[in-house]
């Protein structure tokens, strides 16, 4: 049994590690995603650095990281329901935290770099409960279009299914520990993403969204 956890625990860890969003770019444009935009290797700033399509599909591969991660829980321990919480939310620290793009940084310090963990975040939701997906998805998409801002959007992603698990669990629907992967996602993203709310508090934060479409048609006529 031993074997069997510590195997789940390091192949979830691995499947949220592996750098989707720098293999497209690398492979479609020849550039290092790391260098360009935010730096990170997730959705957003992948779309930046080669296009809408590869964005898309890098997404869509980070939230396939959560959901496989939850498919090998069940997998090896079917009747573990807190392996499987941790199981995904380890997939959720490996997209933040990859082993495959470890940096020293100029202190001589390692630095793991990777995603915000947003996308891994709602395949692991979608793991933990496939309902999530048509209750979560057209929230964050509002979050995303509305507000304008996608660090704001990963942030809601784990809010909201901090939000939908922990009403789950009071209706007696869930299990409380799928209420805490809400939880300890929330905290993982807002901890990730704090210079971006810092430059959000300070008004520099780049929009997205119907915000941007609007800011770009206003551009012409202020000049």
């Amino acid at each position: 049994m031993t074997l069997k956890i510590f195997s789940v625990l390091i192949l979830a860890y691995l499947i949220g590690s592996v750098p989707v969003g720098w293999i497209i770019v690398k492979i479609f444009t020849g550039k290092d995603v790391r260098e360009i935009g935010s730096g990170r290797v997730g959705g957003t700033n992948v779309m930046r650095a080669a296009g809408f399509l590869a964005g898309l599909f890098t997404s869509g591969m980070d939230i396939g990281k959560g959901i496989l991660a939850g498919i090998i829980s069940v997998a090896l321990m079917p009747d573990s329901m807190w392996l499987k919480f941790i199981a995904v939310t380890l997939a959720v620290i490996g997209q933040i935290f990859s082993i495959f793009l470890i940096e020293k940084r100029e202190d001589g310090k390692l630095h793991l770099r990777g995603g915000a963990g947003g996308s891994t975040t709602l395949g692991g939701a979608i793991a933990l409960w496939p309902g999530s997906l048509i209750i979560l998805l057209p929230l964050v998409a509002v979050v995303y279009v509305v507000v304008g801002y996608a660090s704001v959007t990963t942030i809601s992603i784990a809010f909201f299914s901090l939000i939908l698990f922990g009403y789950r669990a009071i209706a007696g629907m869930g299990p409380w520990e799928y209420a805490l992967y809400g939880a300890l996602s929330l905290i993982i993203v807002i901890h990730t993403l704090a210079p971006n709310l810092e430059r959000l508090k300070a008004g520099t934060e780049r929009v997205v969204g119907l915000r941007a479409y609007f800011l770009k048609k206003k551009k012409p006529a202020s000049e």
